[in-house]
């Protein structure tokens, strides 16, 4: 399996593209619409078949270009159920799968951050979207997040995962670019080393973070795929 991290350095974004070497079919996974050109571009130098456009959940902080990425490449844009994102060509539930080649893709149903978010688990690696970020997490505070939801996301859907699951999150603000499993529970500072639902729920409740500078247009852009 081909697996390329790209960054966007304004939003501190990661976008990957994933895709089955045999075949070359191909999916881009959290795409941001200032990197179009950019992402464009390799798909077609690599001489990628793009079949899907992944969103982890309507994020917050950076606009999507997946329905450019669609009228380019007519793939097809993946959303959870929830995320009231009525441009997308599938809406999906919990344990839903798709195929790239002999690639499978699991979709993992992990919400909390908000309520439409799926981590999509692909032999050996797991993409967290903002759910489970590198020693971090995603807030909690709106688009329908809960902290409780989200704890009992990670512990019981990515920490069942094989401690060597290689995770790719879609941000980072401290220099990371990937961890595993078996990292993140030991050591992730908000809910790792055994930490409960209680202490999780106390930290989150006293972060007192700011609102995304871009929420306002970032949420109702992306609920259209970026159009």
């Amino acid at each position: 399996m081909f697996i390329r991290q790209l960054f966007d350095r304004e939003s501190s974004t990661y976008t990957y593209i994933v895709a089955d070497e045999k075949t070359s079919e191909a999916a881009i996974i959290d795409p941001v619409k200032e990197q179009l050109d950019r992402d464009v571009t390799l798909i077609k130098q690599l001489g990628l078949k793009l079949k899907y456009v992944l969103e982890t959940h309507v994020h917050a902080d950076h606009i999507t270009s997946s329905g450019k990425l669609r009228e380019k490449f007519s793939a097809q844009i993946v959303l959870h159920e929830n995320s009231g994102a009525a441009c997308a060509d599938l809406l999906i539930k919990d344990n839903a799968t798709l195929k790239l080649g002999n690639v499978e893709i699991k979709a993992l149903h992990t919400p909390g951050h908000t309520n439409a978010d799926i981590s999509y688990a692909i032999d050996g690696y797991v993409f967290t979207g903002d759910a489970l970020l590198v020693r971090d997490c995603g807030r909690t505070d709106f688009q329908l997040g809960d902290s409780s939801t989200l704890y009992n996301s990670i512990k019981n859907k990515i920490f069942s995962l094989d401690d060597a699951t290689i995770i790719y999150p879609a941000h980072d603000y401290s220099g990371f670019t990937a961890s595993t499993v078996r990292e993140e529970k030991l050591f992730n500072q908000r809910l790792g080393n055994g930490k409960t639902e209680e202490e999780f729920i106390e930290i989150m409740a006293n972060l007192d973070l700011s609102l995304p500078k871009k929420i306002k247009e970032s949420v109702p852009g992306n609920t259209n795929c970026g159009l």
